[in-house]
């Protein structure tokens, strides 16, 4: 354990001699493991590091009951979102997971041991009670989703023992344990830390923002953003670190530092507010900026915030005399043309011209690669953001063709390849159904399992060419949404996909099949086959539908072309 000026008693267990930590790493070698998930790996990180103090591992069942009720572990510590081990059954049964066992916990990447866990119980947790006490139960909610679809059915409570620390090959030496964040401070005579959380780029109004936060308390700024987990479809770490990297040198000399934090966010909007202000002062930060939707994931589909928009300030001060730090309230910032100045939006006059770019607005721009202005951010940030997000004329991306054999899809998607590769600026990819099967696929059968692996690995295939900046074009059968469905969200990660339903009737496929491959199956020598002993479900969803018995393969291609020229693919 540590103690410092900057923060209260510090949890770190990783502050073991090296004796007993090789001594549990031959200990752990003898035991049951548990191979951990990305986000149990996060929350494993920060426990072990003191940065969830006073957690010493992972919830037992009365402090996780404590917790979701009160926000309280059972002692009546505030502590605002459960930190759960969730394990299956068959991990129960396999691993001998029990009160008293000691369970070794590994890196799901590397196997590498990281901990030992000493049970204290295991539980099934009431999950519809978690979802509406912590996030509000929308089951719209990212956490709340990932709640019901992803977590398993226990939770496995006890203490931690620490042999080593996470191995980590990006911005090393931006990663920073609680006590050494402290230390920096102390060696660098920063008796006052204002810390500002962020999951997403920077730009002129954060910086100031921050700045202010800085002046009101005569404090320092420390830049902590998450590169855990973050709301899917946030912009990469990577980015994100390169932004702050490059923002840096626009606050004055020795006013700010950056320090990363492994943190899996929940978007747990208030509660995640008194959780996050817990963090830094672990981490050391004497004062913590919350801002309007802290930590809100925004809207449900119906348009609902899924917080109002400054909850997570009533909740934190609610709790400010537990906290042990104190928090710095800020509302959105807003430029101001005529001073060419950023000032909070409820300090500014009625009728006093402002202007404003969202991050919609911001996205499109990055998409269609029309300028940013200088007011809104910085040509430093700009040009990272655009070497990682480039203009659509220069993105991968896939069209998915789908229909019956012989209904015209592979001749489209021959025409197309010759027609992208006519076009230039961009390799082109042709995933032939009949090709795949012959070289991804050849061990596979027909059945409804074997046809959607297939597909799974057309679109895995599609969607790392379409991050590459490739033209992709797929021509399987995919005879199932869910097959389709799956394709396309693996895709989008990366890039823009394209369904074209080729609906040419089944009769006119058949009709004209010189394969014989219909009349083998009619006469049930081929069995399994789409459109006579399988069904095709026909796209609800698709962006094209072309029926070759009514149209020829260069209207056809024309179509597609139009449709991606209208959005952007093939713009200057």
């Amino acid at each position: 354990m540590a103690n410092t000026p900057h923060g209260g008693e510090l949890k770190d267990l990783l502050a073991r001699d090296a004796p007993i930590r090789s001594s549990l790493l031959k200990e752990s070698e003898t035991l049951h493991d548990i191979i951990l998930t990305e986000r149990q790996l996060c929350d494993l990180e920060l426990i072990l590091s003191g940065g969830f103090s006073p957690l010493e591992g992972f919830l037992n069942e009365k402090d996780y009951n404590g917790v979701v009720e009160n926000l309280r572990l059972a002692d009546g510590t505030l502590f605002s979102i459960p930190i759960n081990l969730d394990v299956s059954k068959e991990e129960i049964e396999k691993s001998k997971i029990a009160p008293g066992a000691r369970i070794t916990l590994r890196d799901f990447r590397d196997h590498v041991a990281i901990a030992i866990l000493t049970v204290e119980d295991v539980y099934k947790p009431d999950k519809a009670k978690e979802a509406k006490l912590v996030f509000r139960g929308d089951p719209e909610h990212p956490a709340i989703k990932y709640l019901n679809n992803t977590i398993k059915e226990y939770y496995v409570g006890g203490k931690l023992q620490a042999i080593n620390r996470l191995n980590h090959y990006d911005y090393v030496g931006l990663r920073n344990t609680p006590a050494e964040l402290r230390s920096q401070f102390n060696k660098l005579g920063w008796q006052r830390v204002v810390a500002f959380q962020t999951r997403n780029p920077m730009h002129r109004a954060h910086r100031e923002l921050t700045v202010r936060a800085a002046r009101s308390r005569q404090a320092n700024v420390l830049i902590h953003p998450v590169v855990g987990l973050t709301k899917p479809g946030d912009i990469d770490h990577f980015t994100r670190v390169r932004v702050y990297q490059a923002l840096l040198p626009r606050y004055p000399n020795g006013m700010a530092l950056l320090s990363l934090l492994p943190l899996a966010m929940r978007m747990g909007g208030d509660r995640e507010a008194v959780w996050h202000a817990i963090i830094r002062k672990n981490f050391g930060a004497t004062h913590f900026i919350v801002g309007r939707d802290h930590a809100g994931p925004g809207k449900n589909s119906k348009g609902e915030e899924f917080y109002g928009p400054y909850d997570a300030q009533v909740l934190v001060e609610k709790y400010r005399d537990e906290l042990g730090i104190e928090v710095v309230p800020f509302q959105m910032m807003t430029y101001l043309p005529d001073s060419d100045e950023y000032a909070p939006k409820d300090e500014v006059a009625a009728g006093v011209q402002t202007l404003d770019i969202s991050g919609t607005e911001l996205r499109k721009r990055l998409k269609l690669g029309t300028p940013i202005p200088e007011w809104f951010s910085y040509p430093e940030v700009v040009k990272v953001l655009r070497e990682s997000h480039p203009p659509r004329a220069k993105q991968g991306f896939t069209v998915f063709l789908t229909g019956y054999h012989n209904s015209g899809k592979d001749a489209i998607a021959r025409a197309l390849e010759v027609t992208f590769n006519q076009q230039g600026g961009r390799p082109v990819s042709l995933l032939l159904g009949e090709t795949v099967r012959s070289e991804l696929s050849s061990e596979l059968g027909f059945s409804r399992e074997d046809r959607h692996k297939n597909v799974q690995r057309i679109g895995f295939v599609a969607s790392e060419l379409t991050k590459a900046g490739a033209a992709v074009i797929a021509a399987p059968i995919a005879p199932y949404a869910d097959s389709r469905k799956h394709a396309r969200d693996i895709v989008e990660k990366h890039g823009s996909f394209f369904l074209v339903h080729v609906a040419t009737p089944l009769e006119h496929a058949e009709a004209t099949d010189r394969t014989g491959q219909y009349a083998a199956a009619r006469r049930g020598e081929i069995k399994g086959y789409t459109g006579v002993d399988d069904p095709y479900e026909a796209p609800t969803d698709a962006d094209i539908t072309v029926d070759l018995a009514k149209t020829d393969v260069r209207t056809a291609v024309h179509e597609i072309i139009l449709l991606l020229e209208s959005q952007g693919f093939f713009g200057n």
